[in-house]
């Protein structure tokens, strides 16, 4: 293809940039057709039962998982960094109210922002290693905090201190609930956050990556993050499967809901997945989660499932459509006590600590993202119009 640039060569690539290795990175991989992922070395499903959210987090930013000790000082280290500068609480009720009614992560773009500008934060081109995990670590133990924060705030009350004697997990059921969690819902909520640190260069990490190649600072990056989170084509809605089973009510309702609502041209919330073309590893492993916990809600939850994908496999044959992650993590959170306002929330307060590690690694990359497009506008130049 010849451009106006003569040692440039434009190279079509797919739309979406579907397929097309952008970067290398060494923190993890999504292998859709096995439906399986991992963090690093390990399996994600399985450092999300087996470990706690720290140990995940330190994995991403050290490259190893902690010995006890290490993880007693990296507890420590992020419980400290919670704590929301008395200028920016005093903002949050404001930033609550202006915000009310808007995309639920409008709040903490505007209060991690008000964060940045007090902490300092400097453009990562300008620190060190030390400094941009320190910021990392910030942004992300403090992201949580805004959120129950300001969801406190959005319902008139004031918010929770953090507790530093809490895990992560723990502390911000705590904030959001206003109860300490017994430890089969911090095991619960923690598997989910876990399973939801990282997974490929999605749309929110890749916007993350770019920012961080021009040097900006790390919140800055995070909140484009968070950006690009907020749009429906990505971040999705866990709430919108609890939704599909209110509507559907009842297990003799569950056929003609499910097929007046394929028929119509409409998507059965909870399932299907751009990536996986067999079930979603996180589905599988927060269904047990559910089943543990138990409840009313579960079983319907678990029927239902069973006989959407009898129907889709029967009115939509040939395609590969299995249950995804939103479907039971929006039933373990509404389990636990997180109401509904708060299920996308919940994903960004895991999420970021995946964006935090991707962060770094692109600024170790110290080259700026500055891909070409192909004009196809009128022919140009052409004379202005007198």
């Amino acid at each position: 293809m010849r451009t106006d640039r003569m040692d440039d060569t434009l190279i079509d690539v797919p739309r979406g940039l579907t397929n097309v290795v952008a970067a290398e990175t060494a923190l993890g991989d999504v292998r859709g057709h096995e439906g399986f992922y991992h963090y690093r070395q390990y399996s994600a499903i399985d450092l999300a039962a087996e470990r706690t959210f720290e140990e995940a987090w330190h994995l991403l930013l050290f490259g190893a998982l902690p010995n006890p000790r290490e993880l007693a000082v990296f507890r420590a280290r992020t419980a400290e960094a919670r704590a929301i500068p008395a200028a920016v609480a005093d903002l949050l009720p404001s930033i609550a109210a202006l915000t009310r009614g808007a995309d639920a992560l409008a709040g903490v773009r505007m209060a991690l922002a008000a964060v940045a500008a007090h902490d300092r934060l400097r453009p990562l081109y300008d620190e060190d290693e030390d400094a941009r995990i320190a910021d990392a670590i910030r942004v992300s133990a403090v992201t949580p905090v805004l959120l129950a924060s300001l969801h406190a705030a959005r319902e008139g009350r004031e918010p929770s201190t953090p507790r530093t004697d809490l895990g992560h997990v723990a502390n911000y059921l705590y904030l959001v609930t206003g109860e300490v969690p017994d430890a089969p819902r911090e095991h619960a909520v923690s598997a989910y956050m876990t399973a939801a640190i990282d997974h490929g260069f999605n749309a929110s990490t890749f916007t993350a990556r770019v920012i961080a190649s021009t040097g900006a600072d790390l919140a800055a990056a995070v909140v484009g993050a968070l950006g690009s989170l907020s749009g429906p084509l990505h971040g999705g809605a866990p709430s919108r499967a609890l939704d599909a089973l209110d509507e559907i009510a009842s297990r003799d309702r569950i056929d003609g809901w499910v097929t007046e609502t394929l028929l119509a041209g409409g998507r059965v919330m909870g399932f299907g997945h751009a990536v996986y073309r067999t079930e979603d590893p996180r589905s599988r492993m927060l269904r047990g989660i559910a089943q543990d916990l138990g409840g009313a809600r579960v079983d319907f939850a678990v029927d239902v499932e069973k006989r959407v994908l009898e129907l889709l496999a029967e009115l939509k044959p040939g395609r590969e459509l299995h249950t995804n992650v939103e479907f039971y993590a929006a039933v373990v959170m509404e389990a636990c006590g997180i109401p509904r306002d708060m299920f996308t929330p919940t994903f960004a307060a895991a999420r970021v600590v995946g964006w935090g590690a991707h962060i770094l690694e692109q600024a170790r990359e110290g080259k700026i993202v500055r891909p070409s497009s192909r004009y196809v506008g009128p022919a140009a130049p052409v004379p202005l119009p007198a």
